[in-house]
C-alpha cells in the first residue's frame, strides 16, 4: 500500500471552538465550555471553499492538550464527514499529537486520529527533558513511534513550547528515510534550517514534505523548495495566503507577478505581526471577527477570552489593513 504524502500548500492550523459556557452542557464538568462540533465543520468546509489546501486539527492552536480523548476523536470524525457530505471526500486532514513524550500515549493518539478520519498525525517533539533530549534520542523516539504507528506521521519542531528542544538538519535527513515520516512542520525562526532540508539531496522530496509554520517566512522557503505552510494567519485570511502561496510556486514569473508576490508577502509578514503580539488569542479573535466563526468569549482555561475592543483596533490598524483589503479584493 503507498503511503499518503501531503500535499503542498497552505494547511490552517483551526482553533477548536466552544460553545459559550453559559450553553454548554456537560454536568460532569461545568467549568468547561463544551466543545462546538456545528461549528468546527462549518469553519472547516468554509477552508476548503476558500482554497485551503488542508487542515491541522488539534494542533497548538486547536488546543489539543485541554481536549479528553473521546473530545478528539468526536471532533475529527465529525469534521471528516462535514467535509465528505459538503463535496470535500478525502480532503487533506492531520491531527496534532501534543503528549508529554511517553511512546505509548502517542501511538493512542494516533490509533485514535485513524479511526476518526484522519490521514496524517502531526508528532510534537517529545520536550519534556529540554536539552537531555539529544538528535539520536530523537530520532530513536520517533522512529519507533513511526514504525508503530496505523497513519504516516509528521515531525513537529516547536522549540517554545518543548523546553528549547530543536531537531537539527542531519536528523531530518536520517528521519525521512523512514517511510512513514513524511515531512515536518517547523516552527520557529531559522529560515537556514527550512532551506537546508528543503534543499537536502540526500532527501526525496516528493516523500517528504517541508512546511513552516510561519507565513512570514513563506516566499523565501517556498522559492528554495519548501512544500509550504501550516499557517495561523490563514486561519482568519485563507485567500491573501493561498493566492501568495499559488504565485510563489510558479516557475516562470513575468514582472506583474513578481509585483504582485512582493506586495502579498508584504500584507502577509506585516499581518503576521498582529500574531507574534496576541499569539493563540489574536488568531481565535481573528477567525470570530474577520471570518465570522466562533464566539469570544475563547477557549478553555488558561486560554479563556480574547482580546478587548482596544486592544483589536489597535492591532488591526497597526497591522491588518492591507491584508483586510486585499482579502476582500480576491473574494471578487
Amino acid at each position: 500500500m503507498t503511503t499518503p504524502i501531503p500535499p503542498k500548500g497552505v494547511f490552517v492550523p483551526s482553533p477548536t471552538f466552544f460553545l459559550p459556557l453559559s450553553s454548554s452542557s456537560s454536568s460532569s464538568t461545568p467549568y468547561q465550555p463544551t466543545v462546538d462540533i456545528a461549528t468546527q465543520v462549518a469553519y472547516s468546509v468554509f477552508l476548503a471553499r476558500s482554497g485551503i489546501t488542508g487542515i491541522v486539527l488539534l494542533g497548538s492552536t486547536g488546543e489539543a492538550i485541554h481536549l479528553s480523548s473521546s473530545e478528539r476523536i468526536d471532533l475529527v470524525a465529525s469534521v471528516r464527514k462535514g467535509l465528505d457530505d459538503a463535496g470535500f471526500p478525502g480532503y487533506p486532514l492531520m491531527a496534532g499529537v501534543l503528549t508529554s513524550g511517553g511512546i505509548e500515549e502517542t501511538l493512542q493518539w494516533l490509533r485514535e486520529y485513524a479511526d476518526a478520519g484522519a490521514l496524517w498525525g502531526l508528532v510534537l517533539a517529545p520536550g519534556y527533558f529540554g536539552a537531555g533530549v539529544g538528535q539520536e534520542g530523537l530520532k530513536e523516539w520517533y522512529e519507533t513511534v513511526a514504525d508503530r504507528s496505523p497513519i504516516p506521521i509528521l515531525v513537529y519542531n516547536y522549540p517554545g513550547v518543548t523546553n528549547g528542544v530543536t531537531v537539527l538538519p542531519e536528523t531530518y535527513t536520517a528521519l525521512a528515510r523512514n517511510e512513514k515520516i513524511v515531512g515536518c512542520k517547523m516552527s520557529h525562526g531559522n529560515v537556514s534550517h527550512h532551506v537546508q532540508v528543503s534543499l537536502d539531496p540526500e532527501i526525496d522530496h516528493d516523500k517528504f514534505r517541508v512546511y513552516s509554520g510561519f507565513g512570514q517566512q513563506l516566499g523565501p522557503i517556498v522559492q528554495f523548495g519548501a512544500a509550504g505552510v501550516i499557517d495561523g494567519l490563514s486561519a482568519f485570511f485563507p485567500r491573501t495566503v493561498v493566492r501568495l502561496f499559488s504565485l510563489v510556486e510558479k516557475t516562470e514569473q513575468d514582472e506583474a507577478t513578481k509585483k504582485e508576490i512582493l506586495w502579498l508577502q508584504y500584507v502577509v509578514s506585516r499581518a503576521e505581526e498582529f500574531i507574534v503580539r496576541y499569539g493563540i488569542l489574536g488568531i481565535r479573535e481573528g477567525v470570530y471577527r474577520a471570518a465570522g466563526y466562533g464566539n469570544q468569549e475563547g477557549g478553555r482555561m488558561p486560554l479563556r477570552g480574547g482580546l478587548t475592543e482596544a486592544d483589536w483596533e489597535k492591532g488591526r490598524k497597526l497591522f491588518l489593513e492591507g491584508i483586510e483589503a486585499t482579502e476582500e479584493a480576491l473574494k471578487g
